[in-house]
């Protein structure tokens, strides 16, 4: 286990006790290094599923606008958050927010479902 000091004590005056001061203790599997050397927590903002989707022209069944993907996070909880993949011709793709469109269908090669 590694322990991480909370802030009064980081911040503290030194006629704090250390018996006043608390730790907050994170299993060593859920820590990880920097490049700087720093120890960070991997910590959970929340878990879902995914729907990703890309455009294609009707008469051709081409991709469209460069091979740009929609991307959209569903939470558990039901939130959505939706993002355009955009590829660059450096082969890093740019992740750009999108407006949320709400329900919609989409074509999985035989039929129309729900997002």
């Amino acid at each position: 286990m590694f322990k991480v000091a909370c802030a009064a004590e980081r911040f503290s005056a030194p006629t704090v006790l250390p018996s006043t001061t608390s730790m907050v203790s994170f299993p060593d599997e859920v820590l990880t290094k920097t490049k700087k050397g720093e120890t960070e927590v991997r910590s959970l903002i929340d878990r879902g599923r995914y729907v990703r989707y890309h455009y294609l022209h009707p008469d051709t069944g081409e991709a469209m606008e460069g091979g740009k993907v929609k991307l959209v996070l569903i939470s558990e909880s039901g939130r959505t958050e939706e993002f355009f993949v955009i590829p660059t011709k450096t082969k890093r793709d740019l992740l750009l927010p999108a407006a949320e469109k709400g329900a919609r269908k989409i074509w999985d090669g035989t039929k129309a479902v729900d997002l």
